[in-house]
């Protein structure tokens, strides 16, 4: 069965730091590329960052700069860095892997990030 634990969320002051970190069970991560998603109350939940295996990477334009994601294959994890926090990045943020080849799709349950202004 697989399954993937997230932690690091909490409550921040605006120009704050967290470290997200997403353990996954039940798969062999260099088979799959990462992500993290995003979703803010009342809108459609939105890419932020995503790196495949070779650890090629992409952001979202308004993260560019501030956040970072990382991953290392023998622990089965991906982390997120997010520096200098602004309350607009207030969400619940999920990780996902979705396998190179396969059907297999799979998301954390969530993770709240509160930022004050």
């Amino acid at each position: 069965q697989v399954r993937l634990l997230e932690s690091g969320g909490g409550l921040v002051q605006a120009g704050g730091s967290l470290r997200l970190s997403c353990a996954a069970s039940g798969i062999r991560l260099s088979m799959y590329d990462t992500a993290w998603y995003r979703q803010a109350p009342g809108k459609e939940r939105e890419l932020v960052a995503w790196i495949n295996n070779p650890g090629a990477t992409r952001y979202a334009d308004a993260v560019k700069g501030r956040f970072t994601i990382s991953r290392e294959n023998a622990k089965s994890a991906v982390q997120l860095q997010m520096n200098n926090l602004s309350p607009e990045d207030t969400a619940v943020y999920f990780c996902n892997m979705r396998a190179r080849m396969g059907p297999g799709n799979y998301w954390g349950q969530g993770t709240q990030v509160t930022v004050s202004s």
